[in-house]
């Protein structure tokens, strides 16, 4: 299709993850020939999701239609907004436009996925627009809890669209400037056909605070402790939160180490990019933390949300090899639990205090997400004619509608949409249009995608009710000639349940008896079948319990 022949297509909007939920953040937008997709992100697993690493969005739609997409458009550099860039490149194989620092993240994830040469990066500065197919995208700064986080002005035949990103408003952030609202408030001006805007924090009434307002904790949390040794476990992607840690610990003269490997590479690369500014001397290697006196010295980790095999989760455990946790340290948890990590948090906690240290976990952290009154200044700046709220679960969703509402856009034009929901505008209208492919895609080591919801289940019911293996050897006239052999885990103890066992053995026997009589040449599969049927039937009337019934049927010549 000639560009020239779109001009009475519509725009459509395809959310592929991230709506109900936080993570995954991947939205497409489709005009005529050309489709431009925003982020790139991944999420975590829940707790049922046994095995799985990490949870991608499906691409399937991408993937039907790759010869229209032109590329990727980032935010910003967390993993839920860049994550499954590496797995999903492998199938969209598209250019990659981001800021400078967020590049570097991405280049750093390509390079371990062995991808750096296959994958077109371009930087975009803030204030430039890009073209992609029938799009121009112009990136506009704002704040967030990493640096050079953009908004995204998207320019489409049917209008101007606006996605804030995940942001906040920080009159005093601490590297580069302000929120761009000057530029927001001139597109408003302009006319904003649909916002997308961040919902992470619209519940919560007020203003989000200035990252600056951590460092005074900092300083009062050191000033208290100064005969102690500190360590503090924030996200690895907050450069400036690090940043402030730094800048105290000089202060106070300590030597800072930084520990976990996701945070070794990010800083790495902002003090590459000169995004963070290190005095001299102040950064020292893990192995020469034995060189100093510990209240010289200060540790900054990864492991705030409680990830099993993060650095401060194996200090807790006992088991990381060089750090051992005492009462001479203070940990502080410079972050506040995403929504599902609670209990994983406060297990960390615990274990920390049984090991005699203390444990700050208040006023060290200050959210890098909008409250409601900065959520209320952008739409006050853009007069959008549409909203459509992003990045949230269904309540977060809810509540961003209410104020949009408050904020004058009709109630009709205020979207809460589902992954995979088509959001069409044409004329200066917008209307709900369809459903695309969507869903999840669970990565486990280094498969992508074989762990499909069969095998999810499977493994959920393994853990729940355990497996009882039935193994037996049959000869070519049917006759049994060894066996039933029954082994079993996670389901009961064989040694104080011999009369489960016993009846399980004759049971095995007489179904097969029975199938034998009333059937003239059953094949094995029927055999097994009818073993798991009746054992799962008895099972369950003595115990309540299904576990996994497998039984094997081995054949002798």
């Amino acid at each position: 299709m000639k560009k020239s022949d779109n001009v009475a297509a519509p725009l459509r909007m395809i959310p592929l993850g991230g709506l109900e939920q936080i993570g995954m953040n991947i939205t497409a937008f489709e005009y005529g020939d050309s489709i431009m997709v925003v982020d790139c992100g991944l999420g975590f697993p829940e707790d049922d999701m046994y095995g799985v690493d990490l949870v991608i969005p499906d691409v399937t739609y991408l993937e039907k239609n790759i010869d229209r997409v032109r590329g990727f458009v980032i935010t910003h550099g967390h993993e839920d907004h860049i994550g499954a860039l590496p797995y999903i490149l492998k199938k969209v194989n598209v250019p990659v436009y981001a800021t400078k620092l967020t590049t570097g993240i991405i280049e750093h994830k390509l390079e371990e996925h062995g991808m750096l040469e296959t994958t077109v990066r371009k930087v975009v500065r803030f204030g430039s627009t890009i073209t992609l197919g029938d799009f121009h995208v112009e990136f506009i700064r704002t704040n967030h809890s990493i640096t050079d986080s953009a908004a995204l002005a998207i320019y489409t035949p049917q209008g101007i669209l606006v996605h804030t990103g995940d942001f906040k408003v920080d009159y005093t952030p601490i590297y580069g400037d302000a929120i761009d609202l000057q530029r927001l408030g001139e597109l408003g001006k302009k006319g904003v056909l649909a916002l997308m805007c961040d919902s992470t924090n619209a519940e919560r009434p007020g203003f989000t605070p200035s990252e600056s307002t951590v460092g005074k904790t900092f300083n009062n949390i050191f000033e208290s402790n100064r005969n102690k040794r500190i360590i503090v476990a924030t996200f690895a992607s907050n450069v400036d939160r690090v940043q402030q840690i730094v800048n105290t610990a000089h202060e106070y003269g300590r030597k800072c180490v930084i520990e976990g490997r996701s945070m070794i590479n990010i800083i790495n690369t902002a003090i590459e990019l000169e995004y963070l500014k290190v005095p001299a001397d102040t950064l020292i290697e893990l192995d020469e933390l034995k060189n100093y006196p510990e209240e010289k010295t200060v540790i900054i980790t990864t492991g705030s949300q409680g990830e099993r095999l993060a650095a401060l989760s194996r200090m807790a455990g006992g088991t990381h090899k060089k750090i051992a946790i005492g009462c001479k340290d203070v940990i502080i948890f410079s972050s506040h639990p995403i929504p599902g990590n609670e209990k994983a948090v406060t297990r960390i906690i615990n274990e920390l205090f049984h090991k005699g240290a203390d444990v700050v976990f208040q006023d060290a952290h200050v959210s890098g997400h909008a409250c409601q009154e900065e959520i209320k200044l952008i739409y006050a700046l853009t007069h959008p004619k549409y909203s459509v709220p992003v990045h949230g679960e269904y309540k977060h969703l809810k509540a961003h509608a209410r104020i949009a509402a408050q904020m004058g856009v009709e109630k009709e034009n205020i979207f809460i949409l589902q992954s995979g929901d088509v959001l069409e505008f044409r004329d200066g209208t917008a209307e709900k249009a369809g459903h695309e492919q969507s869903g999840q895609v669970f990565v486990d080591g280094l498969g992508v995608g074989d762990v499909g919801n069969v095998v999810l289940r499977d493994r959920q019911r393994l853990a729940e009710d355990g497996i009882l293996l039935i193994a037996l050897a049959m000869d070519g006239e049917n006759r049994v000639v060894s066996g039933p052999e029954i082994v079993t885990r996670g389901f009961v103890y064989v040694k104080e349940a011999d009369e489960i066992m016993e009846d399980i053995h004759i049971l095995v026997g007489e179904t097969l008896l029975d199938l034998l009589e009333n059937e003239r040449q059953p094949g094995r599969g029927r055999m097994r079948t009818a073993i798991k049927d009746a054992v799962g039937e008895y099972i369950w009337k003595k115990t309540e319990r299904r576990p996994m019934v497998l039984p094997v049927i081995l054949d002798i010549e």
